[in-house]
């Protein structure tokens, strides 16, 4: 059950905050604007990252799930019938070799021009970090494509050897490939057409940023160790570095700084792509065909006179068909009210107000991912977790219970 007290306390003191600013109480979000289903025929799963993706085409949210050891399972969530259910797993589905092993899907998956859908692998932490230059050790990450009128998954390329993929985008127009490698932080360019993969060279380094963003122009976005966007122009070919590394709050640490964008989320009628950094700011980046466009800082993701606005961890974001950005604060043991709470929150990125739509207990909800997946209907989806002492006690990476996370600000679901 979620822990409707805390809520209740959190929501009153966001609706004062409201009042105080002299503007109207935006509707009401309960629990029936949520919906959480969980994976059928995975009961060992206990993960999930930002592995998640949105067919227009086929009408069908992708997920990919793992155990972290020897299974990662990919399902698809239908949008016209709300049911669920595992395609495969991945050894199975791409026909790999025992020594091809993957420990989870890290990146998110994203739907090609032709209407696939594409993503990449890692090696699951500890195995890869250990075992990378041995011989029974990680080959490296794959890039991956899931056709869904065929159900066939098939290996389309690799990376780096011994190098896990972190995170891919693509070119909305020809279906180029950016991806980054871990632990070196190698950005990639793969066409995987004429199997030509280009190591653009080592961007960063220390805690590698995740995230990589394009624009419906074909540009494609990292941020390098110094959190300056570098950006894949279409027309031109070339990379480009800004000289401007993006806004941060005074005294942010560099281990921040560092790690970059962590979510995104496009407002495509209006020209805007919404970022939240590492260090917890909001932006809106108006993203140009030639060059880098502008950006604007639209303040702190929660803010509280007792904590410093840097600190606060958010790997997910969306844009509701209402205009507000919606993300969830918590995980990795960061969170709003100390280690115990996982917080829903609505930002109006209009006039920077926010406001805590809902509190959820560890228990419930312990971290959330994902970037900008929504359907034509206004339902938004995010990767969930749930602590889990089962989970927990196989000592693995961000060991939890996985679930699928529905949300629409304007509808009910249950």
């Amino acid at each position: 059950m979620l822990n409707k007290a805390r809520s209740a306390a959190l929501l009153g003191a966001a609706a004062m905050l409201f009042l105080a600013a002299g503007s109207p109480l935006p509707a009401e979000i309960t629990e029936k604007n949520l919906r959480f289903v969980d994976y059928p025929d995975f009961p060992d799963a206990h993960s999930t990252w930002g592995s998640i993706g949105y067919s227009r085409k086929h009408q069908k949210v992708f997920i990919a799930v793992t155990n972290h050891r020897d299974k990662v399972g990919l399902f698809e969530y239908d949008v016209k019938t709300g049911k669920i259910r595992l395609c495969g797993f991945l050894p199975e589905l791409a026909n790999l070799r025992e020594y091809q092993w993957q420990g989870k899907v890290h990146s998110e998956i994203a739907e090609g021009p032709d209407g696939n859908m594409y993503f990449s692998t890692d090696g699951g932490e500890s195995r890869e970090e250990y075992l990378m230059n041995h011989p029974q050790g990680y080959s490296g990450g794959f890039f991956f494509r899931w056709e869904p009128d065929l159900e066939r998954l098939t290996v389309i390329g690799r990376g780096l050897q011994y190098e896990s993929i972190k995170d891919i985008t693509l070119d909305r127009i020809n279906g180029l490939i950016m991806g980054i490698s871990y632990p070196q932080v190698h950005l990639l360019l793969y066409d995987y057409r004429k199997n030509d993969l280009r190591d653009l060279g080592r961007v960063g380094s220390d805690h590698v940023p995740r995230v990589l963003w394009s624009d419906w122009w074909g540009n494609m976005y990292y941020v390098d160790w110094r959190q300056r966007m570098i950006k894949h122009e279409h027309e031109t070919g070339k990379l480009l570095f800004c000289s401007d590394s993006l806004p941060a709050f005074d005294g942010t640490p560099g281990g921040r700084i560092i790690t970059g964008v962590t979510s995104y989320a496009e407002d495509l009628a209006n020209g805007i792509i919404y970022l939240v950094t590492y260090g917890a700011k909001v932006l809106a980046f108006h993203p140009s065909k030639l060059g880098f466009g502008k950006l604007d800082e639209l303040g702190c993701i929660f803010g509280s006179p007792n904590r410093p606005p840097y600190n606060y961890y958010c790997p997910n974001l969306a844009l509701g068909d209402n205009g507000m950005l919606y993300y969830f604060i918590g995980g990795h043991g960061s969170y709003v009210e100390g280690r115990e709470q996982n917080v829903m929150m609505e930002f109006d990125p209009h006039n920077g107000q926010k406001r805590v739509v809902w509190s959820f207990p560890q228990k419930t909800v312990n971290e959330v991912t994902g970037a900008g997946v929504k359907d034509e209907f206004g339902n938004i989806y995010f990767c969930g977790r749930k602590s889990d002492p089962d989970a927990e006690a196989m000592g693995e990476s961000g060991a939890s219970r996985p679930f699928l996370l529905i949300f629409n600000p304007g509808k009910e679901l249950q």
